[in-house]
């Protein structure tokens, strides 16, 4: 079986349906797909009628943004109870918290001669929630910036003049929301993080002793030798292992469903907390 734990549609920052997210899983020989869409539960329904429309098995997940001292991190829940009172309030809660950011954003790229810029990314969010990547679009859209990437890099990445600072609630809290929807609380990303080896051991320590379930040893294409450090770090940390894609939108490699490397055999998958024996 062929698990990709960690993926987005357009119900939030990614690009695809839910219904063209399960055909491209099914397509690149994914058997088990989790949709993480960033704080919202809103495709899992579609998702689930096209997973089962293309013979896979489907994950209901949600990836939280959470705060570890001054450092944003993410954490996803997965096999999460999509009926949960508990978890509908938390949502209602990260909604409003985006909801702010954006409209901060927005002000600053106003200052910047962008009027409209939350409007612009609205319109590239659809019925999602507006997010950077959303004002990246925008930019693109307008003749700002030539690609996203670029968005960041000159307004909205870490340190630019757009970038605004949210102080989302802890990773205690997160966790604690994911468990009483009956899910599996897995830190996302380690990497992407950029942490010395001190905060990186720091984070995964503070995120077990708050109960985390596991980590995700590999995000997207990775080198081994981070694979290693990290399935090392799990099983030092007593944590499951976990395994995604991270994706997004088609014709990014190094993040499609399904391309990335497989977890050592010493770690404990993650999924065999959530019933599977594979």
């Amino acid at each position: 079986m062929i698990f990709d734990l960690h993926s987005h549609s357009n119900y939030s920052d990614g690009i695809l349906s839910p219904a063209a997210l399960m055909s491209r899983a099914k397509a690149n020989g994914v058997t088990v797909l989790a949709l993480t869409d960033h704080d919202t539960i809103a495709g899992l329904r579609d998702a689930q009628q096209a997973a089962d429309e293309n013979d896979l098995v489907l994950i209901p997940g949600i990836e939280f943004s959470s705060q570890w001292g001054k450092i944003g991190v993410h954490i996803v829940g997965l096999g999460i109870a999509t009926e949960s009172d508990v978890l509908a309030s938390a949502i209602v809660e990260q909604r409003q918290s985006r909801l702010s950011r954006a409209q901060a954003i927005a002000e600053r790229l106003a200052k910047l001669g962008f009027i409209g810029a939350l409007e612009g990314a609205q319109r590239f969010a659809g019925d999602a929630l507006v997010g950077r990547p959303h004002f990246a679009r925008h930019l693109v859209d307008i003749g700002a910036v030539r690609q996203p990437q670029d968005a960041f890099k000159k307004f909205l990445g870490t340190g630019k003049p757009a970038d605004v600072k949210y102080q989302w609630p802890d990773i205690h809290q997160i966790i604690a929301w994911i468990h009483a929807a009956g899910g599996q609380a897995v830190l996302a990303h380690p990497l992407k993080y950029q942490l010395t080896r001190t905060k990186m051991r720091g984070l995964i320590s503070d995120f077990a002793a708050a109960g985390g379930d596991a980590l995700e040893v590999i995000s997207g294409q990775q080198s081994h030798a981070d694979t290693d450090a990290l399935a090392r770090l799990a099983t030092e940390h007593h944590l499951s292992a976990s395994c995604g894609s991270d994706f997004h939108m088609p014709n990014q490699s190094w993040q499609e469903l399904g391309n990335f490397g497989r977890l050592p055999a010493h770690c404990h998958p993650v999924w065999r907390r959530l019933g599977f024996t594979a």
